[in-house]
């Protein structure tokens, strides 16, 4: 109805067009069933590497990406082009102007890279980042992995009114009479293309989204997904609420899953805070809290008596003594520390001093029977304590909890600590806070680069690791990656049970809209380096990545604090590796006579499976082989040096993949019949075709 009435407007008969208006508007008024959205007109994407000739269609940088110009003539700076919709001239300048492709015509995506952090030299995983408009790099990546996806995730935009997300580079408001319409209508062309990447057999999809549109979102996915099973959880992420004016405080959103296939939620260890009833007393693990006191009263000041040190030998890891009061004014540095041993003091992230929960009497009685653990060290505060509280011990004494034995440092150790179950449909976490855990944590990693509404990232952790705890391999994708959360997710659950999980995340690199108007009124424009540098992937997106990883903030300072539920510190980082790309689209003929090899040198790589550093041409010669065992595959170039890449590829059995070039599909045939990798393409027939066939659909 949407692009009727936009094609309404266009008679120039003012009493016809009346008449037909009229007359749409009793068809809008009749009632449907149903999930009914209008169809608008199709997105259309700028491509900044095209070169703008005679003959392209383009747009305004800045303007509405769907008012499309034909160029009809280009005189030095300047070019005359045709409005498609007026049919009027106008002058240009080419500085304004970027070729675009519109929806269903034929794109030949290639993956420019950008940057890559490696801290992890000796492992293969590679995760990647890719700055994209989500719709063409979901093409891409249907080409490189359909089929093969174990896990979705993805928080699109909420659709709340504010100017937070654009449909064909016009920012969607709440005066838009069509704002739902066309989020459902962005959100369909995507979930076609996600439905095609995952893995038929056993694989899920999560969709994040608040009560803006998760009554239409749940209706699209229902129409979507007829045969899956669907689920949606509420998740507490803001528990001090958003007050609203005559209403209840929000505290909540809520998270789909549609379980493809065989897909099932994996029993996991899990807090009692992930029981539904409160009075459920049966136990799933001991659970140890800090000694150190957090929130309300925490400052050593509130309780001067409750600042000693701990003395812990870092042989045996187990604590030796427990120090006197420090009478509050004397600095922790003054007290002596007994020759081999570490003192422990309460010290909060940002290096003031705090306390402990209990007394030095208190806490001698839980070293002694055992309730006191040893963590990892800690650089400032020498080792993180923790102990159980009374709750916990009653569950001892009342026999609830069996101890099976003891570790090194004399803690109680319980066989309940290895029990697992599946939670219920609402979550009341306290790590999942998007506040502490997403808005802080951001803030502490990227020190004045905001970001809006960012996730828990142990919400994403656990949103997935209920699916693919059992798949230590599994292939991730958030294609609405936002501040990057979800990579920082998978590395952070890899760490703490071993996994070797791969993720692909995608983003655009939009600027927020204050920036734009800046930008725009300092002479810069979409595509200047000054407006790129501002947009999300490379000012958040990417620098959250790397910091993560490298366990650094963005102006090289160690990370403060540890990750809850793990003790382990986050300056350590993770043993991860990540690759940044830029989507760019190739000239087909270009493509097709072999040009543009080195330009699709990183896809082949993604194709085959982003093993090790993604490899590099530095020569315009191409070779007539190449050969790459640390990235398992090989490709053909030279038809005429097929008996030696045939003997090269049988003294490498770990290369699994094989690209062969070649124009002729029985010489392709014959020529991968004897070779040992158990996955062939023909270049660049099986590239072209399959992004041929996106003008069907």
């Amino acid at each position: 109805m949407a692009l009727l009435q936009d094609l309404i407007q266009q008679v120039e008969d003012s009493a016809l067009r009346e008449r037909i208006l009229a007359e749409t508007d009793k068809l809008l008024k009749q009632k449907k069933f149903g999930l009914v959205f209008e169809e608008h007109l199709p997105e259309c994407t700028p491509l900044w590497d095209v070169p703008i000739r005679v003959g392209t269609k383009v747009a305004r940088k800045a303007g509405y990406m769907s008012n499309i110009f034909t160029v009809l003539e280009i005189d030095g700076k300047q070019a005359t082009c045709l409005n498609r919709e007026t049919k009027e001239q106008e002058v240009i300048p080419l500085d304004d102007l970027v070729a675009i492709a519109e929806f269903g015509e034929p794109i030949y995506p290639y993956l420019k890279p950008i940057d890559s952090v490696c801290n992890a030299p000796d492992s293969s995983l590679w995760h990647t980042l890719i700055e994209a408009d989500n719709y063409h790099a979901l093409q891409l990546l249907e080409y490189l992995y359909a089929g093969k996806v174990d896990c979705i995730y993805i928080d699109p935009p909420y659709n709340t009114g504010a100017r937070d997300w654009k449909y064909n580079n016009d920012y969607v408001d709440s005066s838009d009479a069509y704002r739902h319409s066309k989020w459902l209508s962005m959100m369909q062309k995507r979930l076609k293309i996600a439905k095609r990447l995952l893995n038929p057999k056993d694989s899920v999809l999560i969709v994040t989204i608040d009560e803006k549109e998760y009554l239409h979102l749940g209706c699209l996915l229902e129409e979507m997904f007829p045969s899956n099973g669907i689920h949606m959880v509420s998740t507490v992420i803001n528990p001090a609420g958003s007050s609203r004016p005559g209403s209840f405080a929000r505290t909540d959103e809520y998270a789909f899953f549609i379980h493809i296939g065989d897909a099932k939620v994996s029993r996991l260890p899990l807090g009692d805070e992930w029981r539904v009833n409160p009075e459920d007393k049966r136990t799933t693990r001991m659970l140890w809290s800090m000694l150190k006191r957090t929130g309300t009263g925490k400052n050593r000041e509130d309780s001067p008596n409750l600042f000693y040190p701990i003395f812990v030998d870092p042989k045996s890891g187990r604590i030796v003594d427990i120090g006197e009061t420090v009478p509050y004014g004397i600095s922790r540095t003054e007290v002596p520390v007994p020759d081999g041993l570490v003192a422990c003091w309460p010290i909060h992230d940002d290096g003031k001093d705090g306390r402990w929960m209990v007394s030095q009497q208190t806490l001698r009685g839980l070293v002694e029977k055992g309730y006191v653990r040893v963590g990892r060290p800690h650089p400032e505060r020498g080792y993180t304590i923790n102990y159980l509280k009374s709750g916990e011990i009653k569950k001892i004494e009342s026999g609830i909890y069996e101890i099976t034995g003891r570790r090194d440092d004399g803690s109680v150790v319980s066989d309940s600590e290895l029990q697992a179950f599946i939670p219920g449909t609402a979550w009341r976490i306290p790590s999942h806070d998007a506040s502490r855990n997403g808005s802080n944590l951001i803030s502490s990693i990227l020190p004045g680069h905001p970001f809006s509404f960012p996730k828990s990232l142990y919400a994403v952790r656990d949103a997935i690791r209920f699916f693919v705890a059992n798949k230590p391999n599994a292939l991730i994708v958030d294609f609405f990656a936002g501040s990057g959360t979800t990579l920082h997710a998978v590395n952070l659950l890899n760490a703490e049970d071993g996994g070797n999980r791969r993720c692909i995340l995608v983003t655009n690199n939009e600027v927020s809209d204050a920036e734009a108007k800046q930008l725009t009124k300092d002479g810069h424009r979409p595509g200047d380096d000054e407006w790129e540098s501002l947009g999300i992937a490379r000012y958040v997106t990417w620098p959250r990545t790397v910091c993560s990883i490298e366990g650094h903030d963005v102006n090289g300072k160690p990370l403060k604090g540890s990750y809850l539920g793990s003790d382990r510190p986050m300056a350590d980082g993770f043993e991860a590796n990540a690759a940044y790309f830029k989507l760019g689209f190739l000239d087909k003929t270009s493509v097709a006579l072999g040009r543009q090899f080195k330009e699709l040198l990183p896809t082949l790589w993604m194709k085959a499976g982003a093993v090790g550093t993604c490899p590099t041409l530095d020569t315009e010669e191409l070779p007539q082989m190449l050969i790459l065992p640390e990235n398992s595959l090989a490709v053909l170039i030279d038809e005429e040096a097929y008996p030696e890449f045939e003997k090269q590829l049988a003294g490498h059995p770990d290369i699994q993949t094989a690209f062969i070039v070649t124009d002729s599909q029985s010489a392709y045939r014959n020529m991968i019949k004897d070779l040992g990798a158990s996955n062939t393409y023909q270049l660049y027939r099986d590239y072209l075709d399959n992004f041929r066939i996106n003008t069907q659909r």
